[in-house]
Parts: C-alpha cells; structure tokens; sequence
C-alpha cells in the first residue's frame, strides 16, 4: 500500500552519527518529530535543536517552509538558533519594549552603525521552540541547559581577540545569515551592532571586513531593520572603503552594495553619500575590468541619479557625458567579451530611463506662441526648407504678403494649419516635435531639403507631411522608448543603440523620418492613409504591411465566409474565432509558406493587442537594430547599396605567395 501523501522518506545526519531514514509525516509538529529524531540519537532535551535543510544557505525548518521537504531530501540537526526558553507575554506593549534594539554598543561619540529608535511594531516577532509551553504566564521559565545555543556561539566569537576565531565565526555566521529564523535571533541580540563595531573599526581591511560586511548585507536584507536607522559615522567610514585605492578587490563591491540600498532608502543619508562619493570616483570604479565592481559602481551610480532632483540629475548626466561615460559603456561594457549580468543590464535601462526622462518637461510643454525664441525656431524650420542662403523674404513684400507666403511655405512644410504654433499645442509631444525638426534640419540638412521639396512640390495627393509626420513620429518615440514613465524595478530591456550616440533621440528621429518617407512612397500613401496607420499604435503600419499580402474571397462550397491563401499546409493553419449569436464561429486560415505564417499571425496578434511572440519577428527586430541600421545609414548619406553582393574573385592559380615556416634560413 502507497504511504499517505503527506508522508515523505527523508535522511537526517549529525555529525559523528549514523543517519537516519525516516518517514517525515508533514501533518506531525515540528517538536514531535526532533523529539523522535533526538531520541533516536539519545540526545536531551530536544528543544535546543533544529532542522536545517543540508544543501544550499542551510536554512532552518520552520513550520511554514516544511512543505519544501520532499522525498529523498536531506537534512541536518544542528543547535537551535532561537533561546527555547522564550515564552510571549500577555502585555504587547511590553513585548515590543523587551524587542525594541538596545543602545548602541560605541560610547557617544563611537563610530558603530547605531540603531536610533526601536522598529515598527510586528516587524520583529518572537520565534520560540515548538516545544516551548505557550500557556505560562510568567515571561521567562527556567533556561535549559544548552548554553551553546548557534546564535549566541557566533556572536561570542565576534569579540574574540584571535583573528583566525573572527574570520571561522564571520564565514559560518555569512553562511547561515540567509536564513530568516536564525537572522531573527541574531539582531535581537545586537548582532548588527556587533558587526558594524567590526566595519567601522576596520582592524583588517582583508577578509575579515569583507566577511563583516556579507553578514551585515544579509542581516539588513531581510527588511527587519531600516536603512534609515544607520548612523551618518558609519556610513561614513563605508565611504571611506569607496573612496581609498588600493582597496582589497572584494570589500569595494561590498561596500557599493551597501552604499546603493542606503542610497536608495534614505533620502537624508542618500544626500551624504551623494556629497561624499564624487562622480569620478565612481568612474574610476566603471573602468576596471572587473565585472562585480563594474555593476556595483553602476547601481550606486543610477542610485544616486534616481535620489538627485530633475536639475541635479541633469547636470549629473551632463558632466558624465562629458567624461566619455557613453562611450565607455558601449565599447567596453555592453560589447565586453563578458556576457553582460541582469543586474547589469537592469543598471543600464534604469540609466537610459532616466536619461530620457529629462526630455519629458519638453514634451510636456506646449509651444508658446508669445515666445519670441520659439518664434524664430519656427521661422530657422521654414527658412531651411525654402529660402536660398542670403535671401530675405521681406525685401520688396508687403506685410500682408510676407504673411500669406509664410502661411502657404508652413502648408507646404506639412502644418495642418497656417499657424504653426496650433500643431505644436498638442502635448505630448510638445516642444520636443519642434526640437527633433530642428536638429534634423541641422544635422542633415541634405537629407531635410530634400524630404521636404520632394514633397511640397509633388501635384498629386502622395506628398508626406514633413510637420505633420514629425508630430505624430515624436508621440510613437515617447511611446516606445517610455518617455517619463517611472523605472521599472525589475525591467532589463535597454537598447545599446541608446549609447552608440550622443543624442540618441534626435538621431533616432532623423533615421525614423527618413525611413517613414521612404516607406511612404513604396506604398504610395495618401494623406487619407495617414490617420489609418498613424493612430498612436506601433503595430499598425507593420499590420497593414503584413495583412496585405493575402485576399479574401468567398468559399462556394462552404456557406461561411472562408480566407485562402492557396495552400494545403494544415501545419501552417490557424484560426480566427469571432462571435456568432450565442454560438463560437471561427475563420480558418492556411498560410502558404512559414513566412507569411508568421506574417498574418503577427499581424491579427498585433491588431488584437498581443505580443508578436514569432520567430521571424525576432529574427527581424536583430536585423533592424544591427545590419540592417547601419545599411540604412549608408543609403541615407547617399552612398549607394548594391541590390546584389559582390562577386567572388576565383582562387589563383597557384599558391606559392604562402611562406612556409618550417623552411630554415640559411
């Protein structure tokens, strides 16, 4: 007969002991099963042990982890990190005095990581021995005789004056850290105080401070302490451990680690990490080749940029810009032969996020028509375009003229209406339409006149907007890109395009214009086609592209409506479903190729609000942002693509040119 299911076959060891096999019954209490397993080794009292998974951080076995115990799972008994003595009072108000942290250990004036005030109520609870009687009503019964509880052992070895005692007791102590239970028992017993006496002292600046500062970071990730209750001198030294050169290779990530979640939890003491890490330092820290000090610095830097106010972070981003950090990061971090981390590229789209973010208060802002400086943008924009160098459109002219010309040259530039300033109104996107025309009509002057005259001067109804798509193609960016939206917590997607230039936005643009003009015109667009495929959607000029391949004719065998696209590949079939009265009606499609399979299911996808999870998709997205950019580059400058690959010169017709190295010179 098969064991019940809440019964798992399980091994437990000890040191010095033969394991046991047993049969773990989950429904059993915690206590009930040490007390057999203790009994089995004739061990007493047995509520001064604990179980600990064997693999892995060692955790310890709670009632609420226990269902990770599966079949064939080892585990280990070890000494109980909590006092099993402990017994909950009937007062709260007296329990959360007796957990409330003690004083610092430092004297005043000590350095030492002080923990100024208790923490919230609940957020340490007491965790007491399964076999502990919950119904005395004393606070304290009779200790037991295990004095070598693990808690208190480790501890006790901090303040040994033996290095080698220090190191053991840090490792083991960073080794069961993780452990949320033996964590708890930890800082109720100032264990963090104890730690931090270590770091700020800095004795060894080796591996014992590396080992400190491990043990502290897990501790205080548990999230039972706050961020906020370290004090400014033990921050202080933390820095000190940033900004020293010569440092051991493993104590500065640790303390940039440190330094991040301070950053990022306390805006007082994010303000004096910001005051006393330069920027530079961080840069220093960015360009060795090291990959975990590289991420390290690169959180504390985005860190300190999320804490800085909108002015502060631009003049951050500016002067960063200005020490070749783009370019550093595009050479040497994300095309390093190292394959870049999560945390890494987490890093870099928080950087690009916020970066683009300072373009949101442009896009925010709609053109003022009373401004005199937007009024001679608009006027450089149309001048650009229309006016030959040295001309003035005033001479000779009546006001009235002048007027009416500049009306008809702004029609023609593509604005919807004779007044310029009413398009850019509209926000978003603002302010930041006029500046991407502008840095188009500057930085690509060649390629501006011409979009811009080829279409003005057309007679027919194909012309593109210049203006008008500019807008619309400023609005997709934001969308895309998120302009303004808040940072992600978890989010990796950042795009190395961002850093292969200066003015990624801008230059983006002056691509993206350039290939809307040229997809106009091989589709032989109209401006009635303009709202169809510019209605704020991604996927709607894709769509239309994809979609069209394929005609729809009715089945004369068949009484419902059916699309064909001439082919018997069932494997490549899929369906519509659409709703027919009460009744689930479907139209059934077979593609005739794989390619237009991935077409049309990316397309009706895209249409229905889904991902385009295809692999021709994915294939088409690398090529665009590799290749296939730089290939458009090319042809946007005017240097000609061939259609066809260059041919391949045949071999020669003998090889005698190779030197052969195993002939001695004579």
């Amino acid at each position: 007969m098969a064991p019940p299911r809440n019964v798992v076959k399980i091994a437990v060891q000890m040191p010095d002991a033969i394991p046991q096999l047993i049969q773990l019954d989950q429904a059993k209490p915690l206590a009930a099963v040490l007390k057999e397993v203790c009994d089995a080794w004739s061990l007493v009292h047995a509520g001064s042990y604990a179980l600990q998974f064997a693999d892995g951080h060692r955790r310890y076995i709670t009632e609420n982890n226990r269902t990770e115990i599966k079949n064939g799972s080892i585990l280990c008994l070890s000494t109980a990190p909590v006092m099993p003595f402990l017994t909950p009072p009937s007062s709260p108000a007296l329990f959360q005095s007796l957990f409330a942290f003690h004083p610092p250990l430092c004297p005043q004036g000590d350095s030492g990581p002080q923990l100024r005030s208790a923490p919230p109520s609940g957020h340490l609870s007491l965790h007491t021995s399964s076999s502990c009687s919950l119904t005395s009503p004393s606070l304290l019964t009779s200790p037991t005789p295990a004095q070598d509880l693990e808690a208190e052992r480790l501890l006790g070895g901090l303040q040994s004056g033996s290095r080698e005692r220090r190191r053991e007791t840090l490792q083991h102590l960073v080794s069961l850290a993780p452990d949320v239970t033996f964590a708890q028992e930890v800082i109720s017993r100032d264990g963090l105080q104890r730690l931090g006496t270590i770091i700020e002292d800095g004795d060894d600046l080796g591996e014992v401070l590396t080992l400190a500062l491990r043990a502290f970071l897990e501790l205080m990730e548990h999230g039972m302490v706050s961020w906020e209750t370290l004090s400014i001198p033990f921050v202080r030294k933390v820095v000190c451990y940033v900004n020293m050169n010569l440092m051991d290779a493993w104590v500065q990530p640790l303390a940039l680690r440190l330094l991040e979640s301070v950053t990022l939890s306390s805006p007082a003491l994010g303000q004096l990490v910001k005051s006393e890490v330069p920027l530079d330092r961080l840069l220093v820290h960015l360009q060795v080749m090291n990959q975990q000090l590289q991420t390290k610095a690169m959180a504390l830097l985005t860190a300190l940029l999320q804490g800085a106010s909108p002015t502060e972070r631009k003049h951050m981003l500016d002067y960063l810009w200005q020490r070749n950090l783009r370019q550093f990061i595009y050479k040497n971090i994300i095309h390093s032969a190292a394959p870049l981390g999560d945390e890494m590229a987490h890093h870099l789209y928080v950087l690009q996020a916020l970066t683009l973010g300072l373009l949101e208060p442009r896009m925010r802002t709609p053109l003022d028509p009373y401004s005199q400086e937007q009024r001679e943008q608009l006027q450089a924009l149309r001048q650009a375009a229309f006016e030959s160098e040295g001309e003035s459109l005033g001479s000779g002219l009546s006001a009235d003229r002048r007027r009416s010309l500049c009306a008809r040259e702004f029609r023609k530039l593509g604005f919807s209406n004779s007044n310029p300033a009413q398009d850019l109104e509209r926000v978003p996107p603002g302010l930041l339409a006029l500046d991407n025309m502008l840095y188009f009509s500057r930085h690509a002057p060649s390629a501006y006149s011409r979009f811009v005259l080829e279409n003005s001067s057309r007679e027919d109804k194909h012309e593109c907007p210049f203006a008008r798509s500019s807008i619309q193609l400023t609005v997709l960016l934001c969308e895309l890109l998120r302009v303004g939206e808040p940072c992600s917590e978890t989010a990796q997607d950042f795009s190395p395009m961002f850093f292969g230039q200066d003015q990624s936005f801008h230059e983006l643009f002056c691509v993206s214009i350039q290939l809307l003009n040229k997809t106009w015109k091989e589709m032989r667009a109209t401006q009635e086609d303009f709202d169809k495929t510019s209605c704020g959607s991604a996927a709607c000029p894709p769509t239309t592209r994809c979609c069209s391949m394929g005609t729809w004719r009715r089945a004369p065998a068949h009484p419902p409506w059916r699309a064909c696209l001439s082919s018997d590949l069932y494997e490549l079939a899929f369906s519509v479903s659409y709703d027919h009265g009460e009744a689930e009606a479907y139209l059934n499609f077979i593609a005739p190729s794989k390619r237009e399979f991935h077409l049309w299911t990316d397309g009706l996808s895209a249409l229905l609000g889904s991902p385009m999870g295809s692999e021709q998709t994915r294939l088409d997205l690398e090529q665009l942002l590799t290749m296939e950019t730089k290939l458009r580059l090319l042809e946007l400058e005017n240097v000609p693509i061939p259609e066809q690959p260059p041919p391949i010169p045949p071999p020669p017709t003998n090889f005698n040119f190779c030197y052969d190295c195993s002939i001695a010179e004579s």
